[in-house]
């Protein structure tokens, strides 16, 4: 091969230039403080909290106790379910909006994303008025005749998979739409005419199109409830404790950093993991297609 021409050179450490202040970024706010937490992690407790600087595994080996082991299991779950609900809802959503007339769109995505100006916290505490015993939801029903006593859904894994879905639902249409947006009607159309039933139109057509939009709003919907704070801090109450407030508790309550690292840390391998295994899966599988 003919060697690069100086011209090619310059334009490469040009085109690298506006990478540098991103890297010292990342590398200054976030990988700098996650190694620090990870030095942590292989640290002691001292006698009055605090970090003593004395190498240990017993951080990582505490959390295979079973208790914290079903606050992982807990956690998984409900963003599991978090993200499956979302995909259920948002996809229809995201589809009507994007085949709606245009002047129509710019009006359902305002709706969409209508609840971001209002702060988080207020709207869960709002959730928390809806869901009591005396609150919006039962004193509906009580009147319709729907139930004949009030239902105790505040304070369950059913108030935390309700609030987590309403605060993370935004995160899963708004990339199906820009999916779906950006398909081609024509390829619909052609399957139309080829006597393809609504189901096949769907699966081997629409949703395969769309599969980046799906695969972005999974991510952004799983990783933020798995590690969800407020939510089932308010809603859940002490019967339903996450991971992230698993985290909390070790650093503020106990005062136990290195535990608490710890637990991040593995978290984080865990939701890596399955990222991992999700787009391998999604790799393999548009291997077969293109096969076929």
């Amino acid at each position: 091969m003919p060697p690069s021409s100086p011209n090619s050179t310059d334009r490469r450490h040009l085109f690298s230039w506006p990478l540098v202040p991103a890297v010292l970024w990342m590398g200054a706010f976030f990988a700098l403080p996650l190694l620090v937490v990870l030095a942590i992690s292989f640290a002691s407790r001292g006698p009055y909290g605090g970090v003593e600087w004395t190498f240990s595994l017993t951080n990582y080996a505490l959390i295979a106790d079973p208790l914290y082991l079903k606050i992982y299991g807990r956690s998984l779950w409900l963003a599991a379910a978090t993200t499956a609900i979302c995909l259920l809802i948002g996809y229809p959503l995201a589809y009507y909006i994007a085949r709606a007339p245009k002047q129509w769109q710019a009006i359902w995505l305002l709706i969409v994303i209508i609840p971001f100006w209002t702060n988080f916290l207020v709207r869960t505490y709002a959730w928390m008025f809806i869901l009591r015993a005396e609150g919006v939801l039962n004193t509906v029903l009580l009147k319709t005749g729907l139930i004949h006593a009030s239902i105790d859904i505040l304070y369950t894994d059913m108030a935390v998979l309700i609030g987590l879905v309403y605060g993370y639902l935004p995160f899963m249409v708004l990339p199906l739409y820009a999916a779906i947006e950006r398909l081609n009607p024509s390829l619909v159309e052609a399957a139309w005419d080829l006597y393809a039933d609504g189901w096949s139109v769907l699966w081997r057509v629409i949703f395969p199109l769309t599969k980046t939009g799906v695969a972005a709003g999974c991510l952004l919907v799983f990783i933020p409830s798995v590690g969800a704070y407020i939510t089932p801090d308010l809603l859940g109450g002490a019967r339903t404790m996450m991971a992230g407030n698993l985290i909390q508790h070790e650093y503020l309550v106990i005062r136990d950093w290195p535990f608490g690292s710890a637990i991040s840390f593995v978290l984080m391998a865990v939701v890596l993991l399955g990222v991992m295994l999700y787009f391998k899966a999604g790799g393999a599988l548009d291997v077969e297609e293109e096969r076929r």
